[in-house]
């Protein structure tokens, strides 16, 4: 967990939706690679994207953590 922030970091295999749907209409995505960009593939088409860490932490409306079945609110 991130004292600063109170929650915890992203972690490759994470389960995210994001604000905004992708133009295939899906809005789920798994992180694959973090880092100072974010590496995310759509669970829809499995097309991939970069997005840097503020911006795809600012686009996040709620997550599920790797291993874990309860979603975490981002707010």
């Amino acid at each position: 967990m991130d004292p600063l922030l109170g929650k915890a970091p992203l972690r490759p295999g994470d389960v995210v939706v994001l604000r905004k749907p992708h133009p295939c209409g899906g809005d789920t995505w798994t992180v694959t690679r973090t880092g100072a960009d974010i590496g995310l593939q759509c669970a829809r088409c499995g097309r991939r994207v970069m997005l840097d860490r503020e911006e795809c932490e600012r686009r996040i409306r709620r997550r599920t953590l790797a291993g874990d079945g309860a979603p975490e609110s981002a707010q």
